[in-house]
């Protein structure tokens, strides 16, 4: 049986398209995929991503724990920072990836993992949590907690008018939402929020009790956010250039393939599972990469598609139409020696179509970049 949110009620009388994604039963749209995501380019709109889970870390040993975990360093962050990672294998495989906040209190680190790795990832934590203390030098910090918040809700508001739906909805949330820089999250009583998204606009997520749920989303919905689901989600990620775990990136891949580079942090001494894996790909020059494609004519690119190259074979990772682009866009990991402003060929269904490679992002807060 599909799992739900507790929003799910909202989503069901608003007579949305619901499917099943990772286990749980979520909204595809809500009558048309493509005003969802114009929404989000031109205004707001309001995303239910109550299928992700919340893992909280506190005690001394969580810092040291994480610097072990991470590809990125989370020694770097401030409190109440943001950090993208990848967690990853000993082969340098990526487990997921995530985001991880540190908390005001001391020794308090939050973590957001993808709905469909979350138990995997959970289990893979607590695997290496036993490993942490077997190897720690004695007197070493150790001792942590880690924590499924099972009983949070989670929001996205996302756009250029984010922050004003946001004031208009919840104003004890106003002042302290809008003075966070990118990146950061505060707590205003039970509301956790922080400025990150998924789209490449400006917006904000809200990790708050599941009881308080129902009541937010009306209250964001009446302040003229458009309610949204899956597909415009897809597609706002597409031509934001972010990668989606189990089509862009997963356990057979590394960052360094995968467009993450930016992510793994190889100028410390810092060990931390897989780097030495990492550390011999970084010498590898026939390494694929991971790029972007702009159709040159009609079609539509989709995952698994074969692309031709003057390098050799690559392969459409994610695929779709871009709304705000105008034509369809891909992630593709190509060969090394592919280029941005080189021309492929991408095998479609009709047979071979033209395409230009970019570096993504493709749309950067509504302004088209390829």
């Amino acid at each position: 049986m599909l799992k739900r949110t507790p929003l799910f009620d909202l989503h069901h009388a608003a007579g949305a398209r619901l499917v099943d994604f990772g286990g749980w039963e979520m909204p595809l749209h809500y009558g048309s995929q493509l005003e969802e995501h114009q929404a989000v380019r031109t205004h707001c709109g309001v995303f239910d991503v109550s299928h992700m889970r919340v893992l909280d870390l506190t005690g001394p040993g969580s810092l040291p724990f994480l610097r072990t975990l991470l590809a990125n360093d989370a020694g770097r962050l401030l409190p109440g920072q943001a950090l993208y990672s990848c967690m990853l294998q000993d082969d340098g495989g990526v487990v997921d990836d995530l985001i991880v906040y540190r908390r005001a209190p001391a020794d308090a680190y939050r973590l957001v993992v993808n709905a469909a790795t979350a138990a995997r990832d959970l289990a893979w934590m607590q695997r290496q949590q036993a490993l942490f203390a077997a190897l720690a030098a004695p007197g070493g910090a150790t001792a942590f907690a880690l924590q499924p918040q099972e009983n949070l809700a989670l929001i996205a508001v996302q756009g250029p008018g984010a922050a004003r739906c946001l004031a208009q909805a919840l104003p004890a949330l106003a002042a302290p939402a809008q003075a966070l820089a990118p990146f950061y999250a505060v707590e205003v009583g039970e509301v956790f929020v922080a400025r990150t998204g998924y789209t490449g606009e400006d917006g904000f997520e809200l990790a708050l009790p599941a009881a308080q749920a129902a009541q937010t989303w009306r209250a964001l919905v009446d302040a003229q956010a458009a309610p949204c689901g899956l597909g415009a989600r897809d597609t706002l990620r597409l031509e934001a250039g972010m990668n989606l775990y189990g089509s862009d990136m997963d356990e057979t891949v590394s960052p360094l393939e995968s467009g993450l580079g930016w992510t793994v942090d190889l100028r410390s001494a810092r060990a931390f599972i897989g780097r030495e894996v990492l550390e011999q790909q970084r010498r590898d020059p026939d390494l694929r990469q991971l790029l972007g494609l702009k159709l040159l004519g009609r079609g539509v690119l989709r995952s698994h598609q074969a692309v031709d190259t003057a390098f050799g074979p690559g392969q459409i990772t994610s695929g779709s139409v871009g709304p705000t682009v105008g034509t369809s866009i891909a992630l593709a990991r190509l060969p090394a020696g592919v280029g941005a402003g080189d021309e492929v060929s991408v095998q479609l269904r009709s047979g071979p179509a033209p395409a230009l490679v970019v570096r993504p992002p493709f749309v950067r807060r509504g302004k088209v970049l390829v």
